[in-house]
């Protein structure tokens, strides 16, 4: 779990790079208005969320870029996620599980044709969704 402060440097890295697509640097992070941390206090952070492998450093002289843990981690615990309306969420629900009825058929009849090819049983499982979205 990170502190408050990894967490608001880890989101700032975050939002620049999605913004520019280029990678970040501590003097980057200090100029924003909202994080009121020093440039030496900046660059610890970042080197410490890159030994906890949420950012990586393409290059020894460039910024910081978010690993795939970084950004797991901004989705699932920082992003500010926006609820669906509970009408929205029921049509999405049923959208999702019309579509993998539909994948479960596509699956049935790939099966059926392969027996047929090569005159072998063929046995093919689709995956379980769950209930969640």
């Amino acid at each position: 779990m990170l502190d408050e402060r990894k967490k608001r440097v880890l989101q700032a890295v975050i939002e620049s790079y999605i913004e520019t697509g280029e990678p970040v640097g501590s003097r980057t992070v200090s100029k924003m208005q909202e994080l009121n941390f020093s440039p030496a206090t900046i660059r610890n952070e970042m080197a410490d969320l890159e030994d906890m492998g949420y950012l990586e450093q393409p290059h020894v002289s460039a910024g910081r870029i978010p690993s795939d843990l970084g950004y797991r981690y901004y989705i699932e615990n920082i992003m500010n996620k926006p609820a669906l309306p509970q009408d929205e969420m029921r049509d999405l629900q049923r959208l999702i599980n019309e579509k993998a009825a539909q994948v479960k058929e596509l699956i049935r009849e790939i099966a059926e044709l392969y027996t047929r090819l090569i005159k072998y049983t063929v046995f093919a499982l689709p995956v379980e969704m769950s209930e969640e979205i």
